[in-house]
C-alpha cells in the first residue's frame, strides 16, 4: 500500500493540499520522495492519490473505497488497558465506525485508570485508520455505563458464552457488546433480554474479552460480506 497521509479539509480531484506539520515530518522519517504517489485521506470518508511534494500534494483521483458496508459499532467493557489498547487497534482495521468503552458490573479497572485516557486511545484509533487504508476515523466514545448502552435504539448483539444463541438477522446498524474477563453479571443480561438484545456465542471455548472482541467483529463483519 502507498503511504498515506492525513489532511483535514475537503478534498477535491485537482487540487493542491498542504500537508502538516507533523505529516511533513512522518513524510520526512518515511523517507518519500518528491513526485512519488500517495494517498491522502480526511478522516470523513474522502481519500485520494497524490504526487507527493514537501509542500503540497496534488490530488489526481479517488483511492479505492475500503470501508465496510455494515455499519458496526463495538460496546467494550473497559479491560486491562494495554488489552483495550489492542482491541481498540483491531477493531478499526476490521472496520467499525465506533468503538463505546463500557463500565459494566464486573469491570475491575478503577475509574481514575482509565478517566483521562481519551486522547491516548484516539491517536491509537488513528493510526490504524492510516495503516489499515481506511478513510474514516471511528468515533471513540466517553466511558458509558452498560445500562445506558443497551437501552439504545437499533439492532444490538451481546456475546456471551452460556446464552442460547438468537437466530441470525441482518440489520444494519448494529452494535456488539462484549463483557469483561468476569463476564456479565446476570442482571445484565436481564437488561440485555428486557431492552431487545439478540445474543451470540463464540464457538465451544471460553475467549479472552480481548479475543472476543476481535472474533465477533470479524465473524459479523464477514455475514455482511466485509472480509
Amino acid at each position: 500500500m502507498k503511504h498515506r497521509f492525513f489532511v483535514d479539509a475537503d478534498l477535491i480531484a485537482g487540487s493542491a493540499v498542504p500537508l502538516s506539520r507533523d505529516e511533513r515530518h512522518h513524510a520526512h522519517v518515511v523517507r518519500v520522495r518528491e513526485g512519488e504517489e500517495v494517498e491522502v485521506f480526511n478522516g470523513r470518508g474522502a481519500s485520494f492519490t497524490a504526487k507527493y511534494s514537501p509542500e503540497l500534494l496534488q490530488l489526481i483521483a479517488p483511492a479505492p473505497d475500503r470501508e465496510a458496508r455494515a455499519g458496526l459499532h463495538l460496546a467494550m467493557a473497559i479491560i486491562n488497558l494495554d488489552k483495550f489498547d489492542l482491541v481498540l487497534q483491531k477493531a478499526t482495521e476490521l472496520g467499525v465506525r465506533s468503538i463505546i468503552p463500557l463500565v459494566t458490573e464486573r469491570v475491575e479497572i478503577r475509574a481514575e485508570r482509565y478517566r483521562g485516557k481519551a486522547e491516548r486511545w484516539r491517536k491509537i484509533v488513528f493510526e490504524a485508520v492510516k495503516q489499515s487504508g481506511r478513510s474514516v476515523i471511528p468515533l471513540v466514545e466517553e466511558p458509558a455505563p452498560f445500562i445506558e448502552v443497551v437501552r439504545r435504539e437499533g439492532r444490538k448483539i451481546v456475546f456471551d458464552a452460556d446464552a442460547e444463541p438468537s437466530t441470525w438477522r441482518p440489520e444494519n446498524p448494529a452494535t456488539l457488546f462484549i463483557g469483561p474477563e468476569g463476564g456479565w453479571s446476570e442482571q445484565e443480561i436481564g437488561e440485555a433480554r428486557e431492552n431487545g438484545c439478540d445474543f451470540e456465542r463464540l464457538g465451544i471455548r471460553r475467549l479472552r474479552a480481548e479475543t472476543a472482541a476481535i472474533v465477533a467483529t470479524a465473524l459479523i463483519a464477514a455475514r455482511y460480506s466485509d472480509i
